[in-house]
């Protein structure tokens, strides 16, 4: 059975775009032009995957992912923006989101992206899957591979979370004071969470630094 996919976009030449380049690619395509239609959408059916612009009048994306994950949305969220920075992909985490495309982009790139939401098996129920990672976000627990289970506290398992939503995506030291910390820490306290992690998952390399500016998952 093809994967119900529902493309949300109020722009209708990049939505007939998306629609007929997906569907070739043997998605079962939906779409809606708003945030309102969107939700209208999912009460009749919940999608296994969402394409879902973030500026859009009225209900935006976040407002959109937020309120389909509040009705049990567990599939893959893949949000298009024209913006790349750092606060809008952690404000779309937030959300619910799991992976972002910049405007413009190549169809061959939302295609890619969607396959691997499909391959990673998110879990909403509390598991997070990247490569050799599975992160139990209610038990504060990670498993490398077939490796026993390492316990993690509270704020490591939240900051192995932010890097495994974003895997090869840079997340600065600002984003994860922020939302880790509600913006009430120092920046190197996240050089000091990053080092604790690295020797519970006993791979130094797994999370890299990027000097000047933070910190990536390279499974």
């Amino acid at each position: 059975m093809a994967d119900d996919l529902l493309i949300v976009e109020d722009d209708p030449p990049v939505r007939r775009m998306l629609e007929r380049s997906l569907r070739a690619e043997g998605f079962e395509v939906r779409s809606a032009a708003d945030g309102g239609a969107a939700l209208v959408a999912a009460e009749q059916a919940i999608p296994d995957l969402v394409v879902l612009d973030v500026a859009m009048p009225g209900l935006d994306g976040f407002e959109v992912c937020k309120r389909l994950r509040e009705r049990g949305m567990s599939g893959g969220v893949l949000m298009l923006t024209a913006r790349d920075g750092v606060d809008e992909r952690v404000r779309g985490l937030e959300a619910g989101a799991d992976d972002y495309v910049v405007k413009p982009f190549a169809i061959e790139e939302v295609v890619a992206r969607l396959r691997a939401l499909l391959r990673r098996g998110t879990d909403r129920s509390g598991l997070v899957s990247v490569g050799p990672l599975t992160l139990d976000t209610d038990r504060h627990e990670v498993r490398r591979a077939e490796g026993e289970p390492v316990e993690l506290t509270g704020r490591e398992s939240e900051l192995l979370e932010m890097l495994m939503r974003e895997p090869r995506v840079v997340i600065s030291r600002t984003a994860a004071v922020e939302r880790i910390w509600g913006g009430a820490a120092v920046e190197n306290v996240v050089d000091r969470y990053v080092a604790r992690l690295r020797r519970k998952l006993d791979d130094p390399e797994l999370i890299r630094t990027v000097w000047g500016v933070g910190f990536i998952l390279e499974p």
